[in-house]
């Protein structure tokens, strides 16, 4: 009686890790921390204003990229559970792909899920992301890419708050965040408007 209630209770936590997100620990590419990329020198392709595809080899990514962003956006990893700056993270502005520097999420559709990745409700636009069936760990998913740079990002399911029902949950390796203030200042709208003479 004792083993049945065992394995009920194995089954019953199986089944929640899978319903939560996917997590897999990689290898030596995990314990490398390396900040998220927003000033790009070593990476040719990250840029916040271009919007055309990428499309550039496996190798030449392995070059371009820190080894947990290679690790989680081309070899589709997870990061660790509740590990992510961005999990607990209120500041207001834009995530990018940390990869491309593609625009994924605003802040203001960022939730509290409980699952341990940082998870949002809605993309910033309709092409932001790309969505992929996933079988692997005998489940079935469905996958979030970039849909500038085709970078894992990580799994959108059906359980998300209002507007949408939808949780993106995403790993936080693959983010990079501008806050507002920055976005603004470099767009220019911090400047007070020019008067024109007589007004």
């Amino acid at each position: 009686m004792k083993m049945r209630k065992q394995a009920w209770l194995l089954l019953l936590l199986t089944a929640f890790t899978g319903v939560s997100c996917s997590y897999s620990q990689p290898g030596s590419a995990a314990t490398t921390k390396k900040p998220a990329m927003t000033d790009n020198k070593t990476n040719p392709v990250y840029n916040r204003q271009d919007s055309s595809k990428v499309n550039i080899s496996e190798d030449e990514w392995k070059k371009i990229l820190p080894a947990d962003v290679y690790y989680i956006a081309r070899q589709k990893g997870t990061e660790r559970p509740w590990t992510s700056k961005f999990e607990n993270f209120k500041e207001v502005g834009t995530y990018y792909c940390a990869a491309c520097g593609n625009a994924l999420f605003k802040s203001d559709t960022k939730f509290e899920s409980g699952c341990g990745w940082p998870s949002f409700y809605e993309p910033i636009s309709k092409g932001a992301i790309i969505y992929t069936p996933d079988h692997s760990h005998g489940m079935t998913r469905t996958e979030v890419q970039c849909g500038r740079c085709k970078a894992h990002l990580g799994h959108v399911f059906d359980d998300g708050p209002p507007p949408t029902g939808l949780r993106y949950c995403i790993n936080g390796v693959i983010l990079d965040f501008e806050k507002a203030k920055a976005a603004e200042k470099k767009a220019g709208y911090d400047k007070p408007a020019k008067q024109e003479p007589g007004e």
